[in-house]
């Protein structure tokens, strides 16, 4: 997969097919899609191409809206590079950009910029200044500048529309394994590992804080998950709390891991945490004991698990 930033950038020999869309969390719904973009761009001998936006068109047109998103936007191009697409552009979006007429998009983006001989798109998108124009619009353009437009029915696109909003309630909700269930891959932070306040090492459980910069990716409900990271080429499992760690006075939230059997200086590394159940809510202890005791049935809970599902 060859990756653009932005669509003046692109370059490819052969026309394309071209499929459009925030994708995130790159679900089940989307690969679906992605599918067909994959197999018509093989079909007529093209190259196929997921044009996608960031920053998300909400962040930049309704600011307040304050979107929270299941993937960064490292996560989601590690994610569709799994797909076999043949090019990722991923466009800026800007209020320049977001005041492209719909010929102007069509005209200069996908015909003259991406070479699109064909494109697949859902029933209700809508695209231009001020998001005027549809499908019917799109089709009339095709027989202008010479491209298929292939419409992915309402049936299909609601499928989407629904996934991506049961995966964000459900981690909301702490449910990660139905999101999990949704996506077809495990939900995932990625930071940095950062120094804290060395509670855990303190309570004999040395932890990992996971620093993640991007304000708008989703973090799901407080709590204790069963977490799984690649290290140095190595899996390896753990436990990870999402909280404020309220029984040794904690007030700002933290990502932090332990990680079983593992002998390492993780500071400064940039890890993938995969989030694989949840155990239970964090919750206040009467006393630092009842914390270490519940942190051994944690990780007595935890080894079982990974010796159930992953041995």
């Amino acid at each position: 997969m060859k990756e653009y930033k932005g669509a003046n950038s692109f370059s490819c020999e052969r026309q394309t097919v071209v499929t459009i869309g925030t994708f995130d969390g790159v679900h089940a719904g989307h690969r679906k899609i992605i599918e067909r973009l994959v197999n018509a761009a093989k079909a007529n001998n093209l190259d196929s191409v997921v044009l996608t936006f960031f920053p998300h068109p909400r962040m930049v047109l309704q600011k307040e809206s304050g979107i929270q998103l299941i993937n960064t936007i490292e996560e989601r191009k590690q994610l569709l590079e799994q797909t076999g697409i043949d090019h990722l552009v991923i466009h800026p979006f800007t209020h320049q950009f977001s005041r492209l007429t719909a010929l102007e998009f069509v005209r200069d983006i996908l015909v003259n910029k991406l070479k699109a001989k064909k494109i697949i798109i859902g029933y209700d998108h809508r695209f231009g200044r001020n998001r005027t124009a549809d499908i019917n619009d799109l089709k009339q353009f095709g027989e202008e500048f010479g491209f298929e437009v292939e419409e992915i029915g309402q049936q299909e696109i609601e499928e989407v529309a629904v996934s991506s909003t049961k995966i964000r309630k459900a981690l909301m909700d702490g449910r990660v394994e139905r999101a999990n269930l949704y996506l077809q891959h495990p939900f995932t932070v990625t930071g940095t590992i950062v120094r804290g306040r060395g509670i855990g090492k303190d309570l004999g459980f040395p932890t990992a804080n996971l620093e993640v910069e991007e304000e708008y990716k989703l973090i799901p409900k407080n709590g204790v998950y069963v977490v799984r990271c690649m290290i140095d080429g190595e899996p390896v499992f753990g436990m990870m709390n999402i909280g404020t760690n309220p029984t040794v006075g904690g007030k700002e939230k933290t990502i932090e891991s332990f990680f079983f059997d593992l002998d390492k200086d993780l500071y400064g590394k940039y890890l993938q945490i995969e989030l694989l159940v949840r155990i239970r809510d964090e919750k206040k202890f009467d006393s630092v004991q009842d914390l270490k005791t519940a942190m051994k049935q944690d990780q007595a809970f935890s080894r079982q698990y990974i010796k159930d599902n992953y041995a």
